[in-house]
């Protein structure tokens, strides 16, 4: 992250923001403010002379999110050409971290909700690891912990990010209309030509024509059936890297600032069942014990194992301590696996609506666990480091 004075484009601010938008839209929907907000959220807003015809929260899930999503891919783009994951040896140590991160989690999900045919959807659920509250989370309590984790842990965020975007393209697609989709994809390869003119000589209307075409290629894609989210995605990876750097600096304040916490905002707007806890279904206790467990001993075990194998000339290995850090960060799933969970039980409301309750409560509890965890080992390296310089002086 680039050092900025505004604190939207900081680790700490937007991580604490989205906590307090999550808890607010939470509090709200258990208070006789929730048949207003609700009624709000609830209201449709069509675009005349199309087929899209959404509600307000769709609107935010599908509209706004689709931004949030164009300045991730801008991020992975660059990550995979110039930045952590550029070459094979650099991705191999935390792809197979992340693999342990996402299987392990699927398995504990589906040990608890796997056996009921209506609640087995939801094990993409706990598969996400929100990089923003990550981050945030270390830059508060890591101070004195090796460059090396962090590093680690950024590979392993936006390789999680790559899988939740596949699960979101593949596994959502509804009654796909394929010939959308390729005008779509004609949409993005437009974009994408656009920007190449714009890195070139900077010409304003052709910025102004790539919004245009970015839009109605969004307007495709939700009209496809896949989720709109994608066209956020291909349009980022596709754009030319000068302009789209350009547009991710200006975009980032704008999205940490307003459209996440928006987001956690309608996501976490669900009204907490009346039930006693054992009547809870299984996709609850799933999430809730799949994000911070089975994130800490999938990406701590396998995070393990891919240090044991590294090629030579590789970065230094990180020990067990270090790996479950980042695996307790890993367990921080919200703005993807809150997404996740609106498209898994999209036609379950009181599923769904449990479900955001698992996410909001695992990644609390992974939130707490990564803070003691990470502070545990900065104190550690900072004791490490003291103790060198003392030997030094001597």
């Amino acid at each position: 992250m680039r050092i900025s004075d505004n604190p939207l484009r900081g680790q700490q601010f937007p991580a604490a923001l989205l906590l307090i938008a999550a808890g607010l839209g939470l509090l709200l929907a258990n208070l006789p403010t929730h048949d207003g907000i609700a009624a709000v959220l609830d209201a449709h807003i069509a675009i005349p002379g199309t087929s899209l015809d959404l509600s307000v929260a769709h609107w935010v899930s599908d509209g706004l999110l689709a931004i949030f999503f164009l300045v991730v891919a801008i991020e992975l783009r660059h990550e995979l050409t110039h930045g952590e994951l550029d070459s094979p040896r650099k991705a191999m140590q935390p792809a197979i971290a992340a693999a342990g991160g996402v299987l392990v989690p699927i398995a504990v999900y589906l040990l608890f909700a796997g056996a009921d045919p209506a609640t087995a959807g939801g094990w993409p659920i706990p598969t996400a690891t929100d990089i923003a509250f990550a981050l945030g989370v270390l830059a508060m309590f890591g101070k004195g912990l090796p460059s090396g984790v962090r590093v680690f842990l950024l590979a392993l965020a936006i390789l999680d990010d790559i899988i939740g975007i596949i699960f979101i393209a593949v596994l959502f697609a509804h009654d796909v209309d394929w010939l959308m989709f390729v005008l779509a994809v004609v949409g993005v390869v437009i974009f994408a030509l656009l920007s190449r003119i714009v890195a070139k000589n900077g010409s304003s209307g052709i910025a102004v024509l790539m919004g245009v075409i970015g839009i109605a290629t969004w307007g495709l894609m939700a009209a496809s059936g896949i989720h709109a989210t994608i066209a956020g995605v291909l349009l980022g990876l596709f754009m030319s890297p000068a302009p789209a750097e350009k547009l991710r600096h200006g975009l980032e304040p704008t999205v940490n600032g307003a459209i996440l916490p928006v987001f956690a905002f309608v996501a976490a707007f669900v009204v907490i069942p009346s039930v006693p806890i054992s009547d809870l279904s299984p996709s609850f206790w799933g999430i809730l014990v799949a994000l911070p467990v089975g994130k800490i001993l999938g990406i701590g075990l396998f995070g393990w194992i891919a240090m044991r194998i590294r090629p030579r000339g590789s970065a230094p290995a990180l020990v067990l301590p270090d790996l479950l850090a980042a695996g307790a960060l890993g367990g921080i799933g919200f703005t993807v696996s809150l997404l996740l969970a609106n498209l898994a039980f999209a036609r379950d409301e009181l599923l769904r609506d449990e479900a955001i309750l698992g996410v909001l409560a695992g990644s609390l509890i992974a939130l707490v666990l990564s803070g003691f965890i990470v502070s545990a080992r900065a104190r550690h390296y900072r004791r490490l480091e003291a103790a060198a310089d003392t030997s030094a002086a001597e």
